[in-house]
C-alpha cells in the first residue's frame, strides 16, 4: 500500500476518543504501517471538543490531516461530526454515533442545537452510517464501549485484521474490561458486514 490513509475521530471529553485513537494506532503498527497521530484534547475534562488524527501508509511524514483529506471520520457526537465535516469529501466514509450531548451555550439557554444533523451529513457526504452506539453499549453490559462499537464499525473500511484489533484492545484496555470491549468491537464490526 503506498497511500496514506487518513482518520479523523471526534467528539467530546469522556467519550474514549484518545482510547479508540491509541487502539487503531497500535492496530496500524502492528500490522506493519507507518503511523503518525495527534490529539487536540481542548477542553477535554470539561466535556469540550476533542479530535485526533491518525494517518498510516508505508511512510507518513506528518500527524495532521488537510481539509478534505480524511478518508474515514468516526462521530462519537452528532455536533462534532459536522465540525468534523471540513476534513472529509464527498467519498469520506462516515461512521456517526445519534449521541447528542448538548453543550454548554445550549445547556444555558444561550444557543439551540443544530437539527438535522444526520440530513445534513448524508446531503453532503456520499458514505454515511448512523449507529446508535449507546444502545448497543448497553446490550453489550457498558455503556462506557460506545467509542469501542464505533471503532468496530470503521474497522471495516480500513486493511487490518480482526486479529489485530484483538492484540490492540487486549494491550491496551484493563483486564477487567478487556471482554466486554471485545464483544463492543463485534457489535460495531457486525453492524457494517451486515449492510
Amino acid at each position: 500500500m503506498e497511500e496514506i490513509i487518513d482518520i479523523v475521530i471526534v467528539g467530546v471529553g469522556g467519550q474514549g476518543i484518545l482510547l479508540a485513537s491509541s487502539i487503531l494506532s497500535e492496530t496500524a503498527l502492528y500490522s506493519g504501517y507507518d503511523v503518525k497521530a495527534n490529539e487536540v484534547h481542548g477542553m477535554a475534562q470539561r466535556g469540550g471538543s476533542v479530535i485526533s488524527q491518525i494517518r498510516f501508509g508505508e511512510k507518513v511524514y506528518s500527524p495532521l490531516i488537510k481539509s478534505g483529506d480524511a478518508d474515514i471520520l468516526i462521530g462519537l457526537e452528532q455536533l462534532e461530526a459536522m465540525r468534523g465535516l471540513k476534513y472529509c469529501n464527498t467519498e469520506t466514509k462516515a461512521v456517526v454515533n445519534t449521541r447528542k450531548i448538548m453543550p454548554v451555550t445550549v445547556s444555558s439557554g444561550n444557543e439551540r442545537y443544530v437539527e438535522n444533523i444526520e440530513k445534513e451529513l448524508k446531503d453532503i457526504l456520499n458514505y454515511v452510517y448512523i449507529i446508535n452506539a449507546e444502545k448497543l453499549a448497553f446490550e453489550v453490559g457498558n455503556i462506557k464501549t460506545e467509542n469501542i462499537i464505533m471503532l468496530g464499525a470503521a474497522s471495516t473500511f480500513l486493511p487490518f485484521c480482526v486479529e489485530s484489533y484483538e492484540s490492540s484492545i487486549k494491550k491496551l484496555v484493563k483486564p477487567q474490561y478487556v471482554d466486554v470491549n471485545l464483544k463492543a468491537f463485534h457489535k460495531g464490526r457486525s453492524l457494517i458486514v451486515s449492510v
